[in-house]
C-alpha cells in the first residue's frame, strides 16, 4: 500500500470535493488525497460524490476517508467498498475503537491527534494505529500547534496544521515528518486552488527527503 519512493516526504491533499480538484491532483500525483465524511464539515462529500471522485482519481494515489466519531461498522463498509483505501479517524476514537475496526478490516488506519501538550505527543507515540496524524484543534482550520513538541515523537507521523506553500519547505526540512497533510492551506474562499496546490507540492518536493 505504500508509495514506491520510500525516501521522499509524502504528501496528502485533503478535503477534495470537486472533479476539478481530482484533475489537479492527478497531475501533481500526491501520495494520498482525503475525502471528508464528517457531515458538519464544509468539505463534506456525499457517498455519491465520493464514488464519482474516486473513479476519476489516478489508481496509484491512495484515497483516505476522513471520519469523525463514525461507527466502526460504517467505516469498515466504506473500506470494503473500494471507494477508499485507508481510514483516518479524527474524533474521540480510542484504542478500543481501533481494535474494533481492526476486527472488521485489514486496511490501514490513521489516528489523528489534536496536539496541545507533551501528553498528546505521548499518546500519539503509543497509538496502535498504523499511522498517526498530528494536527491543531479539530483539523482543517489552518492553525498550527507548537511544533517544538515534535521533538518528543519517536515514530513516523503525518504533520498537519497551519501548513501552506510559504512555510512547508522549511517545516519539513526541520522536522522530517513521514508525510505532510494540507487542506485550508491550498484553498481560496473555501475551495481548492490549483495554483496553491501546485506550489505546495513543489515546495515539499524541492530538496526534501527523509534522512
Amino acid at each position: 500500500m505504500q508509495p514506491k519512493e520510500k525516501n521522499k516526504i509524502k504528501i496528502k491533499l485533503c478535503g477534495l470535493t470537486r472533479p476539478s480538484d481530482i484533475e489537479v491532483a492527478n497531475l501533481l500525483h500526491p501520495d494520498y488525497v482525503g475525502f471528508v465524511f464528517a457531515k458538519k464539515s464544509g468539505r463534506y462529500v456525499s457517498p455519491e460524490r465520493v464514488k464519482t471522485l474516486k473513479e476519476l482519481l489516478h489508481p496509484d494515489i491512495l484515497a483516505v476517508g476522513v471520519f469523525v466519531d463514525e461507527e466502526p461498522e460504517s467505516v469498515a463498509v466504506w473500506l470494503s467498498s473500494g471507494m477508499i483505501d485507508m481510514a483516518q479517524v479524527h474524533g474521540a476514537e480510542d484504542e478500543g475503537y481501533i481494535e474494533k475496526l481492526r476486527e472488521l478490516t485489514d486496511k490501514p488506519i490513521i489516528k489523528a491527534f489534536s496536539v496541545r501538550s507533551e501528553g498528546d505527543i505521548e499518546r500519539a507515540c503509543e497509538s496502535s494505529a498504523d499511522f498517526v496524524l498530528l494536527d491543531a484543534g479539530d483539523g482543517g482550520t489552518g492553525t498550527a500547534f507548537d511544533r517544538e513538541l515534535l521533538a518528543g515523537m519517536n515514530r513516523p507521523y503525518f504533520l498537519a496544521g497551519g501548513l501552506d506553500a510559504s512555510n512547508v519547505g522549511e517545516v519539513v526540512r526541520r522536522w522530517q515528518p513521514y508525510a505532510v497533510d494540507v487542506s485550508s492551506g491550498i484553498e481560496t474562499d473555501g475551495l481548492k486552488d490549483a495554483e496553491k496546490m501546485q506550489e505546495f507540492v513543489r515546495n515539499v518536493r524541492k530538496d526534501n527527503e527523509i534522512k
